[in-house]
């Protein structure tokens, strides 16, 4: 009997190799392709890395050399999603929703939902948190709090979000993190923002909360949008 698509499943791989956790959502899209499962919300936090986007010059915000990348323990990876470089590693919370957007044929529409989703999970805690127009991500003032990059496969999208709650943020002086210089702003994280600490478990309940509020409505939709192009 096929899955019942209307629900939504939630599984924690605990921390992975970002190159294990790519191959894992691999199968995972192959599965939903299938019928074999229906939408997934993953979460994990990944060894130290810094992961290369498609967009173009992404390789130019890379500042550490090898020596400095193998004395700090950081891994570097291509990646299929869309954006620039960023860094994931322990104290990054990272969902990967690997969900159909049949119901909505809109990239991006469903960027937006991400959004809205960080943005509502933060406000649970108090952070008032926002977009900033022309850059990617989510912010508190000036200071970027999440990344977000996403690819699809036959309107199965994967990638997702990765919200800091208390990573090594110095980690991130090895790279312009997604293109911003300085001048555009820095990086932040929920304890540097709260100056307390918050377990991940009740982060992720937040996450998982507001992903499930957003999801009901876009995977609803009546009149999905038909776009002339089918993104593999």
């Amino acid at each position: 009997m096929p899955p019942n698509t209307s629900s939504l499943a939630v599984v924690d791989w605990g921390r992975t190799a970002y190159r294990d956790a790519c191959d894992r959502q691999a199968a995972l899209v192959e599965h939903h392709l299938t019928g074999a499962i229906g939408d997934t919300l993953v979460f994990t936090e990944h060894e130290p890395v810094f992961t290369l986007g498609l967009r173009r010059g992404a390789e130019s915000h890379l500042v550490w050399n090898a020596e400095r990348l193998a004395r700090e323990g950081v891994a570097v990876e291509n990646t299929n999603r869309g954006g620039d470089i960023t860094y994931h590693g322990p104290g990054q919370i990272v969902g990967y929703p690997i969900v159909s957007l049949a119901a909505q044929r809109d990239l991006h529409a469903y960027l937006r939902l991400l959004e809205e989703v960080v943005i509502a999970a933060l406000a649970t805690f108090g952070l008032v948190a926002k977009r900033r127009d022309g850059l990617t991500g989510i912010w508190v003032e000036r200071r970027k709090i999440a990344a977000i990059g996403v690819a699809v496969r036959r309107w199965v999208a994967y990638h997702g979000f990765a919200l800091n709650v208390d990573p090594d943020l110095a980690h991130f002086g090895g790279i312009v993190p997604c293109g911003i210089g300085p001048a555009d702003g820095t990086v932040t994280s929920l304890r540097a923002e709260l100056g307390r600490e918050i377990a991940p478990a009740e982060v992720k309940r937040a996450l998982e909360e507001a992903f499930r509020a957003q999801w009901a409505v876009f995977s609803r939709a009546e009149s999905p949008r038909d776009l002339r192009a089918d993104p593999r």
